[in-house]
């Protein structure tokens, strides 16, 4: 029982903590790894116009997602981000609805990284000159991604299996080797290019001649003009919107960043100020690799080595995956030095290819790990607490095997290709995104004062819709992505009422926080009697007397054993455990205990019962006769805190305390 209300553990405490930019490296596994496949990505998508759509992308990261997650993390310093925002601002069973479709896309997200990293990781494995298996059609080669795809996800659950420390280290080297040899192959054709101003002019013609090698069905307006071009890029953007990722994670590895020794764990400012500082650079340092890069394949690499399309948009019939020698691997591309204009360095080639390959392989299987750790952290922080899970999704080697499995799944039905998973894992994205957005907004709105347009944070709100458009965008031109978010919310939302319904007659219970010392004498005087009878009481029905005379003549208690009447006050009846406030006082010349902040009035009753009879003598409890049908009174158990409230008590106290001896009597209506 807690004397002290409000008492939580510090923020962050118990996790090893280290210098911001070695954190970056971290969150970079996931962010800075989405290079190996989005230049790709970008030009399937965008054709010769992905640079513009990647400026509009990049400009979109630092003027938008940027500023929200600034404030995001000045907020939600302990590393729940906008789930855990919003997650504050609402309440009931509508706020767990929303908190778990949230959750939904947050699984999208994290297990779509998982599967799509590792999917782009077998791409680059079976494309090199070294792989000892022989890839002779289409068919062959997706039968490989598939198997080493799904060899590399349970390699990744057994790793986790063994325990996950902090891997701090092991990201930076990670992050750092694959940054320094990206910098290479994106250098190198930067360089190229500025001795070579043809390339960048003859990229210039074919955009004006309209030349772009982007599908049909992408071109929603006609004309080559600069005001379609720029239009069908702006269009076109969200279909670039991987290149986001690392912001949710960026907020997630908060309690890893070192601060200050003098920061307020309620508020520690060194630490949001450093982790401002990942943000940032981590967002410029994507932002320049993705402009280069897109820049770099558009220039350099043959459209036929990366897209099915013609110059005009048709598609060119008879062409095999293995002829789109670029695809998935644009970069690696470059760094085996297969680009017609020969080797960007002199070292370029097989063996810089395979180094590059094996970077690109690790970086990707650990953005992999980070998703991972990203799950394990999301789903014990609210399942279990809100009773939607059973207590075995707190522990680490259950949550493993079962994503493992969903994993190994999702690869099956997407045949490990990137393409397809892609329009997935950028729904994910998004919609946490967006939801950062709203959550800040709403921040803002409650913590400011006046009139509605001053309470308002207007760019914030221009920026939730730029998110709102470019997620409605993204599942409109790809609804797969929504398809298999929607699966997932479906699972979580009808896992997890089944779950609380089977948990329902748990006592739950975290025990009472004592309102103040008056209340603590009182409590232990009652405590004390030689048998104490507990009444429970609705204030502002009748009055305590007229209910004790009621309750003594029905219930035939001798008029020298003292009734102490117990009041209870729901809060949010959606809440499965709960540490509602006790406040004992004197009402009239009786004991009165009034409890507020519970979330059931059966599971408090009960809890009560339990609490007293842990000294001296068990209690009575003393109920009228309930009218409510079986069913009105499970419902109204089950969803409001209420229902058939004395059945309900009964039954917590028989499970909870199996010795019959020091069980407390329920009596209803007289009838034991």
């Amino acid at each position: 029982m807690s004397d002290q209300p409000g008492a939580h553990a510090e923020p962050g405490k118990g996790h090893h903590q280290s210098f911001w930019l070695w954190v970056m490296c971290l969150t970079g596994v996931d962010y800075f790894s989405t290079l190996g496949y989005q230049p790709s990505i970008a030009y399937e998508n965008a054709g010769l116009l992905a640079p513009l759509a990647t400026i509009v992308l990049v400009l979109v990261t630092l003027f938008g997602a940027l500023p929200v997650y600034w404030y995001v993390c000045g907020r939600s310093h302990t590393g729940q981000g906008s789930i855990g925002m919003l997650a504050k601002l609402v309440s009931g069973w509508g706020g767990k609805i929303l908190v778990l479709t949230l959750l939904g896309f947050a699984a999208t997200d994290f297990v779509i990284t998982k599967t799509l990293s590792a999917a782009d990781a077998a791409v680059h494995l079976i494309t090199n000159p070294h792989w000892p298996l022989s890839v002779d059609d289409d068919a062959e080669k997706t039968r490989q991604t598939i198997y080493v795809t799904s060899f590399m996800l349970v390699l990744l659950g057994a790793f986790f299996l063994r325990g996950f420390r902090e891997v701090i280290g092991l990201a930076v080297v990670i992050v750092g080797v694959y940054l320094v040899l990206s910098a290479a192959v994106v250098g190198a054709g930067v360089e190229h290019l500025i001795e070579h101003p043809e390339r960048l002019e003859q990229l210039a013609h074919r955009i004006r001649a309209g030349e772009w090698f982007l599908k049909e069905s992408e071109r929603p307006l006609a004309g080559t003009g600069l005001f379609t071009v720029v239009a069908i890029s702006l269009l076109i953007f969200p279909k670039l919107a991987l290149g986001l990722s690392g912001f949710e994670t960026g907020v997630a590895v908060m309690p890893l960043v070192k601060g200050s020794d003098s920061d307020d764990p309620h508020e520690p400012k060194a630490r949001i100020a450093n982790t401002r500082k990942l943000l940032v650079t981590a967002a410029l340092i994507m932002s320049v690799y993705l402009i280069c890069s897109s820049v770099v394949v558009a220039c350099l690499i043959p459209p036929e080595h990366l897209t099915k399309a013609d110059a005009h948009g048709a598609e060119r019939h008879g062409v095999a995956d293995k002829e789109l020698k670029a695809k998935d691997r644009a970069l690696a591309y470059l760094a085996h030095g297969e680009n017609p204009d020969g080797k960007l360095l002199p070292f370029f080639g097989e063996w810089f290819g395979t180094a590059y390959d094996l970077s690109t392989v690790v970086i990707l299987w650990f953005a992999g790990a980070s998703a991972m750790a990203g799950l394990l952290n999301l789903v014990p922080q609210y399942l279990p607490k809100y009773g939607m899970a059973p207590e075995w999704a707190r522990a680490t080697r259950p949550l493993v095997l079962l994503f493992t499995v969903v994993n190994l799944v999702v690869t099956l039905i997407f045949r490990a290709s990137v393409d397809a998973q892609s329009a997935a894992y950028a729904t994910g994205v998004l919609v946490l995104i967006t939801s950062a957005c709203t959550a800040s907004v709403i921040d803002i709105w409650d913590r400011r004062e006046g009139r509605w347009y001053r309470r308002l944070c207007w760019p914030f709100v221009l920026i939730t819709i730029v998110f709102i458009y470019t997620t409605i965008a993204n599942v409109y031109e790809k609804p797969d992505g929504i398809k298999i978010a929607a699966f997932f919310i479906l699972a979580i939302l009808v896992t997890s009422f089944w779950s609380r319904y089977a948990r329902s007659r748990e006592l739950r219970f975290a025990g009472f926080k004592i309102a103040d010392a008056e209340s603590r004498l009182m409590w232990d005087t009652i405590r004390d009697l030689e048998l104490s009878v507990l009444v429970p009481h609705r204030p502002g029905r009748r009055s305590l007397a007229n209910k004790e005379a009621q309750i003594r003549r029905e219930h035939r208690i001798p008029r020298d054993l003292i009734i102490v009447f117990v009041e209870v006050e729901l809060a949010d009846t959606s809440d499965f455990v709960n540490e509602p406030v006790l406040q004992v006082m004197q009402e009239e010349g009786r004991y009165v205990v009034k409890i507020s902040g519970a979330a059931s009035i059966a599971h408090t009753l009960a809890a009560l019962a339990l609490e007293m009879a842990k000294i001296g003598r068990p209690p009575e409890v003393h109920f009228g006769w309930t009218d409510d049908s079986p069913v009105s009174g499970t419902l109204g158990f089950l969803l409001f805190g209420e229902g058939n409230v004395p059945w309900m008590v009964r039954d917590l106290i028989r499970r909870a305390q199996p010795d019959e001896s020091k069980r407390p009597l329920i009596i209803i209506a007289g009838t034991a």
